[in-house]
């Protein structure tokens, strides 16, 4: 899978840590046509200063390019929309200014149509022997579809669909697990196998996912972080920008700007 094809490049890294970025690149741009084939996954590797220096053929296609070129030097703000670009390189910035590191970050991303969808980011700061930051290597895997060959999906599927029908109600872990009729720990570690969520995350993304939608309406952001199962506005502003990089406000002036 390619997110344990980064996780080992990263250990090598991290054991062998380059003595510069350009040390890096030539170690492993003979990796590219292989990273090239996985069209599920954009995987890249950027500079301290948050710009691509490398990346596979699906970011350079989602980033609207025929070729890396263009892409090489830039941003996530300079070459996505104004409504995620600027969330990407924020992100970014935390990597490498604070070594953050993410796994399993639920987030908006677009597709080759320039269509938004949904996927799991992995990012991770690169060190010289020194311990300096150098820059970052990320990969974000396409949120796959459910897997309905597991024996407890259908209990999983009633779950999900109690989600999608009272996303907009608080939904307690207890309820899920009295629907499922298995433990928490098993809900968790099923909803995992089933839809590569957890069910918190699978929450969020239905509230988020109706949330999309209504901010190309006319609604106050107030109505919609209630209509999206958030009664307290800010928590609705915060989930809203871990996932999208923007607060609600400002992901429908960006997204009123490119219409």
């Amino acid at each position: 899978m390619p997110q344990q094809s980064l996780t080992a490049l990263y250990q090598h890294l991290d054991q062998h840590r380059p003595e510069s970025l350009e040390a890096l690149l030539t170690g492993v741009v003979w990796l590219l046509p292989m990273l090239d084939v996985i069209a599920n996954a954009a995987i890249f590797i950027k500079d301290d200063q948050a710009r691509y220096v490398l990346a596979n053929r699906t970011l350079v296609q989602r980033c609207g390019l025929k070729q890396l070129q263009p892409l090489l030097g830039k941003t996530s703000a300079q070459v996505f929309p104004a409504r995620l670009g600027p969330g990407y390189t924020e992100q970014d910035r935390r990597v490498l200014e604070e070594g953050l590191v993410l796994e399993d970050q639920l987030e908006l991303h677009l597709y080759g149509s320039r269509e938004p969808g949904w996927c799991l980011t992995h990012k991770r700061p690169l060190y010289d022997p020194a311990g300096k930051i150098i820059g970052l290597v990320g990969i974000s895997i396409d949120l796959q579809s459910a897997t309905d060959s597991h024996p407890a999906y259908q209990r999983l599927a009633a779950v999900d669909g109690h989600i999608r029908e009272h996303f907009h109600q608080p939904i307690s872990m207890g309820e899920l697990t009295r629907i499922a009729g298995i433990s928490v720990a098993q809900l968790e570690r099923y909803c995992k196998k089933v839809f590569h969520l957890t069910p918190r995350q699978m929450i969020h993304k239905a509230r988020l996912e109706h949330a999309h939608r209504l901010l190309h309406t006319d609604l106050p952001i107030t109505e919609v972080a209630l209509r999206c199962g958030y009664t307290d506005h800010s928590a609705f502003s915060r989930q809203f920008r871990q996932l999208t990089g923007f607060s609600p406000r400002q992901y429908r002036q960006a997204t009123t700007q490119e219409g």
